[in-house]
């Protein structure tokens, strides 16, 4: 018993000594092995510390594990292939979702936008939502060479977020796109006999054990299948980095579902149409230039342009409301689309960044106009997209 309990103390005062980081932190606790190998990897960026390789230390100046401010003899300067061996190392030592807050923070701590344009360090990072705003932030500044390593990163990330999201998006919105098109009044061949039998349970002849279909539920038929139109205009400011991936991906599985015709637009202070990138969402990512103003009243008034069957149509605008262009053009344009009888949704925030700053003024503008403002995870997106598809309240859709 009592070497059971030592070794839990041990263990408890081994897991504090990898918390605090440091050898004077009163824990008594010494590391060897793998432990001492992941607090090199943790010291790079939260205390003090090196990172050994073969060339030297990665030092820099950073806060320590426990908020301290610690001092560190160098910066990272062209240590590229160390940083680059340090990226690979983490990835060994800790959990995915570890490893790109640590990048995270290695982005800001070191400073390594620059070594970002290297296709060594490339090949070397975990992609994630931020780490890909990175990137594309830096589009414009990319030498060859590293923009198709920098591509493979992106479609990295793309894919797991289709392979997560998009099948349950599609699900979810053809799901509502049949409903929408479902008739009382169905031919046979028509008739969707489970939710036919479901709706007449009442109806059962117990003599006869059968079922005495008083409403028939179908669909009508493919070819007189009501589409919608969809036009989603994506704010491509630096703070809505993360908005901008995941609405590009969601763009590109709404376009692939033939009920739907989708049109894709990003702004800042102009306007630029990416719907025939469409069929490749890592196309539209690096059609995208975050950072800039923002004419908001612009991008709306493209839209508008986009739309030739109001009352069939879902307007969706991504932003953080923060207008540099005409406000009083915005909202009277927003007005002139819900006059029509198009659906128009706006979300401060597509991501799971937490609540978005946004401007406040506007968005109360907005929902005395009948537009509510939120934001949304992208989980729930393809919920949104089913509530808007059968025209719920979307109020109702908020509360739940």
């Amino acid at each position: 018993m009592p070497d059971t309990l030592e070794t839990a103390d041990d263990e408890r005062m081994r897991r504090w000594r990898l918390v605090l980081g440091g050898d004077d932190d009163g824990t008594g606790a010494k590391l060897t092995g793998l432990d001492l190998e992941m607090d090199k990897a943790l010291a790079v960026l939260y205390n003090k510390g090196g990172y050994e390789t073969g060339a030297g230390a990665v030092t820099t100046r950073s806060r320590g594990r426990g908020g301290q401010q610690a001092q560190r003899s160098a910066g990272l300067g062209a240590s590229s292939p160390q940083v680059a061996r340090w990226l690979g190392d983490i990835r060994g030592y800790f959990p995915q979702t570890v490893v790109q807050i640590m990048q995270r923070d290695a982005i800001d701590r070191l400073n390594l936008r620059q070594l970002l344009l290297e296709p060594e360090m490339m090949e070397s990072v975990e992609p994630d939502v931020h780490l890909v705003g990175t990137l594309l932030s830096l589009n414009h500044l990319m030498p060859a060479e590293t923009k198709e390593t920098a591509r493979q990163v992106v479609r990295k990330l793309v894919e797991d977020l289709e392979r997560r999201l998009g099948a349950k998006l599609r699900a979810t919105v053809s799901g509502a796109l049949d409903k929408s098109t479902r008739t009382s009044r169905p031919r046979h061949s028509d008739i969707d006999w489970g939710r036919t039998i479901q709706a007449n349970l009442k109806n059962y002849l117990p003599e006869y054990r059968t079922i005495v279909p008083e409403r028939l539920v179908g669909y009508a038929r493919k070819e007189r299948a009501v589409k919608r139109d969809v036009v989603l205009a994506i704010d491509q400011s630096g703070s809505m980095y993360a908005s901008v991936v995941y609405a590009s991906v969601f763009g590109a599985v709404l376009a692939s579902l033939k009920s739907l015709k989708t049109s894709l637009v990003v702004f800042d202070t102009a306007v630029v149409d990416l719907t025939p990138q469409l069929t490749d969402p890592v196309d539209v990512l690096f059609g995208t230039q975050l950072g800039g103003g923002t004419d908001i009243n612009r991008a709306i008034a493209y839209s508008q342009s986009l739309i030739s069957r109001p009352t069939e149509s879902i307007f969706i605008l991504i932003s953080d409301l923060y207008e540099g262009g005409v406000r009083r053009e915005m909202l009277r344009r927003v007005a002139e689309m819900t006059a029509a009888g198009t659906q128009v949704i706006v979300l401060l925030a597509l991501s799971d960044e937490g609540a978005p700053s946004y401007d406040r003024e506007n968005a109360s503008a907005l929902a005395a106009l009948g537009v509510p403002a939120f934001a949304c995870t992208p989980d729930k997106f393809g919920d949104l997209m089913a509530a808007a598809i059968q025209r719920q309240d979307l109020g109702k859709f908020l509360e739940q």
